[in-house]
């Protein structure tokens, strides 16, 4: 795997170790607090009117065995008036168990490797913008949860997508390997060439059909009692989709 993508994991594995092993509860509660996505945070820093919204949300959503403390925490959200902006990105740190980072850290080395080796390190922002994308499409559509979002599924989406806009393409004439490897460079696909792509197509329709069915009926992570993310997968997928050509190295003499 390139470097960046093996440091990525590498941290997102140290930190999940950190906080199983050393950290004592109230520390990684407060850890926890400190980085994870929290969309009620942002309603109420512009609009503090919002308050009982929030803490009505919280006691009438989920388990019903769990709404006292759903209703004690959203309280508490309430009375800090935390705005918090850095966790718009600092909640891909953190993950909901071993299942979780492991099942991210696949798919970040699945998808990270190729864009990594077309792009390069100093490009790896491109999965930021993704995480910052769906952190924030996640607090449009959910403004009153006061539930922290942790994981870095929405950055992963985003180099999914930006994967997919050069992985497809057929292979080079004359190159025996594999062209997500070390091929030729060549400029990724334009939306219309994509979409004539029928490889590339069967991957966006299942992945879009996938994440629709998690919002649909809430499908938990296998192995995880939380629903999934899919807002903020969504909004990270369609920021790697559509800034890629702008981290995309350009050939050699194309203007």
């Amino acid at each position: 795997m390139p470097g960046v993508v093996t440091l990525s994991i590498g941290l997102l594995l140290a930190i999940q170790a950190v906080r199983e092993f050393l950290l004592p509860d109230t520390w990684d509660i407060r850890l926890v607090l400190d980085l994870a996505l929290v969309p009620a945070r942002w309603t109420l820093w512009f609009d503090p009117g919002r308050a009982s919204e929030v803490i009505r949300a919280a006691a009438e959503t989920g388990d019903p065995s769990l709404e006292a403390a759903r209703e004690a925490f959203a309280r508490f959200i309430v009375g800090e008036h935390a705005f918090q902006p850095w966790t718009l990105v600092t909640y891909a740190l953190l993950h909901g168990s071993w299942m979780h980072v492991i099942f991210n850290s696949v798919w970040l080395a699945a998808f990270g490797s190729p864009v990594a080796r077309r792009c390069g390190a100093l490009r790896w922002g491109l999965a930021l913008a993704g995480t910052a994308a769906g952190g924030l499409l996640h607090v449009l559509i959910d403004p009153l949860s006061a539930g922290p979002l942790v994981g870095a599924s929405a950055g992963i989406s985003a180099l999914m997508a930006a994967a997919a806009r050069f992985v497809f393409q057929p292979p080079v004439s004359g190159y025996g390997g594999p062209s997500w490897q070390v091929p030729p460079h060549r400029p990724a696909e334009t939306i219309p060439e994509l979409l004539r792509n029928r490889t590339a197509v069967s991957f966006l329709v299942i992945w879009l059909l996938t994440n629709l069915l998690f919002g649909l009926v809430s499908v938990p992570l296998v192995g995880e009692s939380a629903a999934i993310a899919w807002d903020a997968h969504l909004g990270g997928f369609v920021a790697g989709f559509l800034l890629f050509p702008l981290v995309d190295p350009r050939e050699p003499g194309r203007h």
